[in-house]
């Protein structure tokens, strides 16, 4: 077998070179495929994120699954996921980055199966749990080995396929899940969401051994237990409030975590920097040093921010404020899908010219993209279609390729070889907290917003109800106690952290004409309520790209230079 060895820095030295090309009578003729298979990879984690949520209402019927254990299925591989990235990271720079992919992948693969065949709901939330940690062990290994492999001139085309291949499994991902589930909300149609995993995941295995030259970071000795602990502990009370926050209401024990988070996060990197120079720290701090990353990951961060807190609020307001099917709701998303990954295609040509550049254009395009958006909203309301909203979304789709994969090519662009592992690591770290936070900000603005705007949704609906209920033969005094029965549902229902969920006490009991009435009512109103709100909240949207681009300025001009010395050995 083949393997790389990365030239290591010397020790305590404050620089780092940057990711030497390796000779060209060197190159791995079979890179591009081995490209393919963890370009898989990459795919089916990203697409297991969102896939599960239109799933949701069939796995609940099921299982007979209470919301805590729904909400699990979703939080579990989230947090998982985001936890061990960086330990992920750091075990690919330790054991070889081609082994742990395949570890991964195998342990990604059989979690899905135990997914697929699950018989209860804790057996579902314990195997999504090991899904997210398995991701996380294969995830970092798909930049480390784009980092390692191909020289600096091919990695602006390869990070252009990164950056459509996110694109497309972001996006598609309800999509997907909708064509699996169709109209089955009771059967077991939901297990294939999982067990399509297995015959993709088999495939990219067999490819990935024959195909992907190891490679590992020199000297790496063992891993770096305490600030593996440490930084654990300090993400994990981190992320577990944001994701369980909006559901739990918010309680004392959430800000409590958050608030203990960042002490452990200090204390993490004290201890890395107490560690020795012969040692083999979890994060190579240094890296902070190299503009690019610093900078970059942090615009990354806000970046992401922006992008699940979109597809979250605007998921529910079309399948739950203008009932749409999973299906349609994911078909109304393939115009962004497309533009997508043709800019991130382009974006290989036009990033070497225009550098940081590149960055602002594309979110200077996504922040008109979401005006367009908020726009359409305003005019079409509760009429709103696909159709009218194709423009917009191939605007948006459009920034949104342009910005991933030139992004990821500065960010690592100077990252030594020897910690290709570690940045990965704490990249996509950066990108699952700066996804968590948005959705949790954006959550708690959004809920807010359908509480508050409840009320002037019951009042456009009320004249109409109360005609209906007339000609129904309904007495005054019992239809004004109807509605206004009505109407406390409403506003418990406009402002339950789960939509979905039934409402104690308000189960619709009446039939015929007068049941349609507020059946009819209660969807307009919800309607117009949950327009109105994302019309609003799609406002952060444009502050967090608006910023993205604004701190692209902060960028270096130019990548940094490779310096050479990389040492192959077979």
């Amino acid at each position: 077998m083949t393997e790389t060895t990365e030239a290591a820095s010397p020790p305590g030295s404050g620089t780092q070179p940057a990711t030497p090309a390796p000779p060209a009578s060197e190159l791995d003729p079979r890179r591009w495929l081995a490209l393919a298979s963890v370009m898989t990879g990459l795919f089916m984690v990203l697409l297991d994120v969102s896939i599960v949520n239109v799933a949701i209402p069939a796995i609940r019927s099921n299982l007979a699954a209470n919301n805590a254990d729904i909400q699990f299925v979703v939080a579990g591989y989230g947090l998982a996921y985001a936890v061990l990235l960086i330990t992920g990271g750091r075990l690919g720079d330790i054991f070889g980055r081609k082994r742990l992919f395949i570890i991964g992948m195998s342990g990604f693969v059989i979690a899905s199966a135990l997914c697929g065949l699950a018989q209860s709901a804790i057996m579902l939330d314990l195997s999504r749990v090991l899904q997210g940690a398995m991701a996380a062990m294969m995830y970092p290994q798909v930049l480390s080995v784009i980092q390692v492999t191909f020289p600096p001139q091919e990695r602006a085309r390869v990070f252009g396929f990164v950056g459509a291949v996110i694109g497309i499994a972001t996006i598609t991902g309800p999509l997907v899940g909708g064509l699996i589930i169709r109209n089955d909300i009771t059967g077991g149609s939901w297990r294939w969401i999982f067990l399509v995993n297995l015959p993709i995941g088999i495939a990219a295995l067999i490819a990935a051994t024959r195909l992907i030259t190891e490679s590992r970071a020199p000297n790496a000795t063992r891993l770096d237990m305490g600030g593996f602990v440490l930084s654990t502990a300090g993400i994990l009370l981190l992320v577990y409030p944001l994701v369980e926050g909006q559901v739990a209401g918010w309680p004392a024990w959430t800000f409590i975590c958050m608030a203990i988070s960042p002490l452990m996060l200090v204390l993490f990197i004290l201890y890395e920097r107490s560690l020795p120079s012969t040692r083999f720290p979890l994060v190579q701090l240094s890296l902070f040093r190299i503009r690019s990353f610093s900078v970059g990951v942090a615009i990354s961060a806000i970046f992401i921010a922006g992008i699940p807190a979109f597809f979250f609020t605007f998921s529910l307001m079309l399948q739950v404020g203008l009932g749409f099917s999973a299906l349609n709701a994911g078909l109304t998303t393939i115009p962004w899908s497309l533009a997508s990954a043709v800019a991130s295609a382009m974006s290989t040509r036009v990033a070497p010219r225009l550098g940081k550049y590149t960055i602002a254009i594309g979110s200077v395009l996504l922040v008109v993209g979401m005006l367009g958006i908020i726009a359409t909203l305003h005019l079409a309301g509760t009429g709103v279609t696909g159709w009218v909203l194709i423009p917009a979304f191939v605007v948006s789709g459009l920034g949104l390729g342009t910005v991933i994969a030139p992004l990821l090519n500065i960010i690592l662009a100077g990252v030594p070889g020897r910690d290709a592992g570690s940045a990965s690591g704490v990249l996509t770290t950066f990108q699952q907290l700066g996804g968590a936070i948005g959705v949790a900000v954006v959550g708690v603005v959004f809920f807010g917003l359908l509480s508050s705007r409840a009320p002037a949704a019951i009042n456009t609906v009320t004249p109409q109800l109360q005609t209906q209920l007339a000609a129904a033969n309904v007495a005054p005094p019992e239809a004004q106690g109807d509605i206004s029965h009505f109407t406390v549902c409403f506003k418990k229902e406009a402002s339950a952290s789960d939509p979905t969920a039934p409402i104690p006490g308000c189960t619709q009991k009446e039939s015929g004409p007068v049941g349609t009435a507020f059946a009819s009512a209660a969807q307009s109103a919800l309607g117009r309520d949950f327009v109105t709100s994302v019309e609003r909240i799609l406002f952060f949207n444009v502050g967090f790209w608006a910023l993205t681009g604004i701190l692209s300025m902060l960028l270096p001009r130019a990548r940094p230079k490779p310096v050479a010395g990389a040492v192959h050995a077979a």
